[in-house]
């Protein structure tokens, strides 16, 4: 038995089936492992494709995404997987190689001390020099990474420690335990009784629903309470979406740079039910929300219970199972709904949109508009996997695709990053290979990863990507006009790209089109096709910001 052996061993008793990972210093042990293991290793192009990946299986499956990299720039790197999953509460573990212990300190091949960068990314860092713990700390790792508020983790293995023969019986034992998360416990009853007191005497109340709502499982209970109580339900921009199909209460997402209707400033009582309180809840402070609102707050993390505010009403529990309680005691004491504040949200709501939903104006030219629209009938299946890269084409989709949010829709996160869609669509083939899978991507963010689309060819991962592309950093353009006039339009723009011709060289296949009805046409073929697909849009620079 080999250190390289009882690692593998380790992750297949948690349920590991693949690792996305990039091949370099301290891993070849690690690869051999898994290949007599049956785990399949997915190769990329890039460490910060293989940990983007990893972040995303974990997003969409609520397992642990485990990725392994080489040391020193290697492990740099994939910090990016790491941080988009620290900021998304994704459950994610990172492996990095090492050269081996006995020259440690004395500038050893790509010596670095690993664990001090990654620790401030995630919820367990350790390096590993004891082959016989090995199987320990993995359980240190997992139990970490799915419990309270997802997050990732980090192992460092040297290369001698992979290497090591070891006895079975000198290794130290460790707890079993599958690498998803769970749920936690129903809150305090006294709590849940505050709460809808609260609640109940309200006049305009609002549930704004975070990715916890999703790692909860809890979107069916989210929807019967909303339902009974007839409050309206607003979802954080690049949080996961717990809204599984069209409904009144539904009203789009909060914090977007386009802008949202007014609900949240006149609210008198939010319900944060495991959403973070940062710049996309204006922080809980004025004008975002009142000064004299009453915050209820559920989470399942006694770290995230408090962060940021000190809520009025705190409840402790698992998402699924206090909104459950919710529910009975609305039902058992007879409360009555809001209908008139859900009316009332609604026409406001309907208000702000009707700038987008009269449709596109004719084309040529096209815009994100016409992008967004010609993609609805697609992500309106439930079997379609959407997936929405960061930037300016998110702003258009968020605007225009909101009287849902299910969770098989996944975006960057919470980061905001770019360039993360490639890898994302890959790992939703990985994670649902019979599912069909979309892109929407910007020409900035695809080109962070497009070389992926070599590798998606290569092991058999077919998608579509649908680019809007419009020579330019299109959100930070409409920022720096809005502000400065077109002199101020500074370091923002891209040149010309023939991105058809560009998929093509990497094995896919490219389809650039220049009319609405040419995108639609171009994704059934996509659809249809065993290798990833990509349509070139071009479209003009104008933002949802703007309209």
């Amino acid at each position: 038995m080999t250190g390289a052996k009882l690692l593998v061993e380790a992750l297949k008793r948690r349920g590991v089936q693949l690792v996305s990972t990039l091949c370099g210093n301290g891993l070849n042990p690690f690869y051999l492992a898994c290949h007599e293991a049956g785990i399949r290793l997915v190769d990329t192009r890039s460490e910060q494709a293989a940990s983007y990946i990893a972040d995303a299986y974990a997003r969409l499956t609520r397992r642990v995404g485990v990725c392994a990299v080489s040391s020193g720039v290697g492990h740099t790197n994939a910090l990016i997987g790491l941080a988009n999953a620290h900021f998304d509460g994704a459950p994610m573990l990172l492996i990095s190689g090492e050269s081996p212990q006995d020259r440690t300190h004395m500038g050893k091949f790509q010596e670095l001390d690993q664990i001090s960068l990654a620790k401030p990314l995630c919820k367990y860092a350790h390096r590993i020099s004891d082959p016989t713990r090995i199987p320990f700390y993995v359980h240190e790792a997992f139990s970490r990474a799915i419990s309270g508020r997802p997050g990732p983790v980090h192992l460092t293995v040297p290369l001698d420690v992979l290497e090591a023969k070891v006895k079975p019986s000198s290794v130290v034992p460790s707890c079993e335990g599958m690498g998803q998360v769970t749920e936690s416990g129903p809150g305090d009853s006294e709590l849940v009784r505050d709460a809808l007191r609260s609640v109940a005497e309200a006049q305009q109340p609002v549930l704004v629903a975070g990715s916890g709502v999703l790692y909860a499982q809890a979107q069916d209970a989210l929807a019967r309470f909303a339902e009974l109580s007839a409050i309206p339900i607003v979802i954080p921009i690049w949080d996961r979406g717990s809204v599984t199909k069209p409904t009144p209460n539904f009203l789009g997402v909060v914090g977007a740079a386009s802008g949202e209707p007014r609900l949240l400033p006149d609210a008198d009582v939010v319900v944060l039910l495991g959403a973070r309180v940062d710049y996309r809840i204006g922080y809980a402070l004025p004008p975002t929300i009142h000064t004299d609102a009453k915050i209820v707050r559920v989470d399942g993390d006694p770290a995230e219970l408090r962060q940021g505010i000190e809520p009025h009403v705190p409840i402790l529990g698992g998402l699924r199972s206090v909104l459950e309680q919710f529910v009975d005691v609305w039902e058992r004491e007879r409360l009555s709904p809001h209908t008139d504040w859900l009316q009332e949200s609604r026409r406001r709501h309907a208000a702000f949109r009707s700038r987008w939903l009269s449709g596109p104006p004719d084309a040529p030219p096209m815009t994100g508009h016409h992008v967004v629209h010609a993609l609805r009938s697609f992500v309106q299946r439930d079997d379609v996997i959407f997936l929405v890269d960061g930037g300016n084409i998110g702003q258009w989709m968020h605007m225009l695709l909101c009287d849902r949010y299910p969770p098989h829709w996944l975006t960057c996160g919470a980061s905001g990053v770019v360039g993360w869609g490639v890898p994302g669509a890959m790992a939703a083939k990985l994670a649902y290979p019979d599912r069909p899978v979309i892109l929407l991507s910007g020409d900035g963010a695809f080109t962070f990863a497009a070389t992926e689309l070599e590798c998606a060819t290569r092991h058999g991962l077919p998608f579509v990507t649908v680019l809007a592309d419009d020579q330019a950093w299109g959100i930070v353009v409409s920022g720096q006009e809005k502000r400065y006039g077109e002199k101020g339009v500074i370091a923002s723009r891209t040149g010309p790209i023939r991105f058809d011709q560009l998929a093509q060289s990497l094995g896919a296949t490219g389809i650039s089109v220049d009319r609405p009805e040419q995108i639609t046409r171009a994704i059934h073929k996509g659809l249809e096709a065993d290798r990833p697909t990509l349509i070139h849009v071009p479209i003009t620079s104008a933002s949802p910001i703007d309209v």
